[in-house]
This record gives structure tokens, C-alpha cells and sequence, in this order.
């Protein structure tokens, strides 16, 4: 146990002679233990010497050396966690590497500022001020830049939850674009007219956005078509059945399908479904499935209707409004 005022027990002080008697004696040196005493001293008073002073704190060698020392196991612990970060990144698949530098060196900043906040703690200066003046602008920048920085928080849940990556086609308002590159503030898409879109993080957050190819790449494309009252339904299903069958491209193993979708005013519409295994060439096998179905219902007759309005005249109001 410690005695009053801080002094160290005998014992302490005789383990440090005893050790450096050891090492004096493995180099061919054998001091006395005055010596010895006198060296810990001296080095126990060039450790207390005084440096400088800031706003009535001391600042001596020992508090020197333990801030050096605290900054450089900071720069050690931030390149750890980087290279402990990047891996993870692999893990996950994510293979921007500007995605991952910028993570990387926010990630650098934040342990340098614990850091060097902890070695200032270290030395004896009071931070408080200096954080409470902190907060304050860190809430003004937050206000400031409020729209960045959703952005980019929205961008590291992308990153970790990979619910959207590289490759995948997605569909936003309505449009079908394929991801480029995942971005810390914005995601670059490509559109099929190749246009290049920078969607905001924050968007792919908060809306409503289709993936296409989350978890398989089999879409079922939906085409329509009208046909004449007077059009048998049984022959007319097996035509279209037919048409499906027949279309090109990159289909599914998933079995295609023909519904009657509704008896309108002026003709009954049937829905042909049939499956894609490239959510990318949607478009395309659309197209593909809409020429197979004209083609096969003016081969076999069957009359694709149009809107149409019967008008009839009353004679006799006709008469007598003459």
C-alpha cells in the first residue's frame, strides 16, 4: 500500500535497484546500489522538470513524453481499424475503393480526434470549454449541411446493409437503371438510354425503390391485349399460350401464363405473363412478347379490338325537333 503523501513503500524502490543491478551486471557493470539510487533520482528529476506553462498548467517532461506516447498509440489503433474496416468492406463485397478510402479516412479522423483529445486530458488542460464551443458549431455546421449529411449517413447503411449493390437494376420512379458505383453522398446509376444519374443516398433510403435482382433475377413481364366480343375465349387462350411459348431471348425456366383480365365496354382483355431471367432486357423481351402475340392473333383470325361507340338516333325526336 502507498503511504501518506504519495511516497512510494521501500519495497518499490528496492525492486528498481534490484533490476538495474541485473542489467549492470549481464553487461560486465556492476554499480553499487548508492549509484543506482542516485541514477533514479536523477532521472526522476529530469522527468519533473518543467517545460512550459499553458493557462497555469505545468508541463514537464513526464507529461510531455505520456502525450507523445498517447498520440502514437492513437496513430497505431487508427491504422488497425482502418485495415480491420477495409476488410470488412470485402467481406461484404463492396469494391469502390473511393467508397472505402473516404470511409476509411473519416474513420482516421475520428480516432485522431479521441486521440489528441485524450493526450491534451493527459497533460492537464481542461477541454471542456473547448467541446462545449464544439458542440455549438457542430450543431451550425449540422443545420448547415443537413441535406450532405443524410446523404452520406445513407450511404454507410447502404454500405453495411448491402441491400443495394454494384450490378444491381433498380427501378426509381419508374425508370430502369442498372448501379455503377455505390459513392459515400450519391450512387451512380445508368439508365437504358445510357444516361449516368447520380441518386442521392438519402433517396434510395427513404423511398420506395425496386430491386429487380435482390435476391434471384427471374421477372415476370405483363403484356395486354384486347380482343372482339364475337372471339371464341377457349381458341383465343391457346393462341396467346401459344405466342408465349415462342418468344426468344432470355427466358426463365418459370412457366408462362394467360389470364383474362377484364370484359370492358367494347372488348375482353387477356394478360400473357411470361418470365425473364434479365431484369436488364425487360424492355426487349416485352417488345419480343408483343410481336409474337399480334403475329399469332392475325394468323388465327382472332380480331384485336379497338375503342369503338355506337351512336343511335331516335327518328321520331329527330322529326319533330325539325
Amino acid at each position: 500500500m502507498a503511504e501518506a503523501g504519495g511516497e512510494r513503500p521501500p519495497w518499490c524502490a528496492d525492486l528498481r535497484v534490484r533490476t538495474i543491478l541485473g542489467m549492470c551486471r549481464r553487461g560486465g557493470y556492476r554499480p553499487t546500489v548508492d549509484v543506482i539510487t542516485e541514477w533514479l533520482a536523477q532521472l526522476r528529476a529530469a522527468l519533473q522538470i518543467d517545460l512550459f506553462d499553458i493557462s497555469g498548467t505545468r508541463i514537464t517532461v513526464m507529461t510531455a513524453l505520456t502525450a507523445m506516447f498517447t498520440i502514437a498509440v492513437t496513430f497505431v489503433v487508427s491504422r488497425v481499424v482502418r485495415k480491420l474496416l477495409r476488410r470488412a468492406f470485402a467481406l461484404r463485397g463492396a469494391t469502390d475503393e473511393r467508397t472505402i478510402g473516404a470511409v476509411a479516412s473519416l474513420t482516421h479522423y475520428v480516432v485522431l480526434f479521441i486521440g489528441f483529445g485524450i493526450s491534451l486530458q493527459t497533460i492537464g488542460i481542461n477541454l471542456s470549454a473547448l467541446f462545449a464551443a464544439g458542440a455549438v458549431f457542430a450543431v451550425a455546421i449540422g443545420f448547415a449541411m443537413q441535406t450532405v449529411t443524410q446523404s452520406f449517413v445513407a450511404g454507410v447503411i447502404l454500405l453495411g446493409e448491402r441491400t443495394i449493390r454494384p450490378g444491381d437494376v433498380l427501378v426509381i420512379d419508374g425508370t430502369i437503371a442498372r448501379v455503377q458505383r455505390l459513392g459515400i453522398r450519391a450512387t451512380v446509376v445508368e439508365t437504358l438510354d445510357g444516361e449516368f444519374v447520380l441518386v442521392p443516398n438519402d433517396t434510395l433510403v427513404r423511398e420506395k425503390i425496386k430491386n429487380l435482382t435482390y435476391e434471384h433475377t427471374e421477372l415476370r413481364v405483363n403484356v395486354t391485349v384486347g380482343v372482339a366480343f364475337g372471339s371464341d375465349l377457349q381458341k383465343t387462350t391457346e393462341v396467346l399460350s401459344a405466342a408465349a411459348a415462342r418468344v426468344q431471348g432470355d427466358r426463365s425456366t418459370r412457366p408462362h401464363a394467360v389470364f383474362v383480365e377484364e370484359i370492358g365496354e367494347s372488348r375482353v382483355v387477356f394478360r400473357v405473363a411470361a418470365w425473364t431471367n434479365e431484369p436488364w432486357g425487360r424492355p426487349k423481351f416485352a417488345s419480343a412478347l408483343r410481336t409474337e402475340v399480334w403475329g399469332a392473333l392475325k394468323d388465327a383470325g382472332i380480331t384485336v379490338a379497338y375503342p369503338q361507340l355506337d351512336v343511335h338516333l331516335d327518328r321520331e325526336r329527330l322529326r319533330a325537333a325539325a
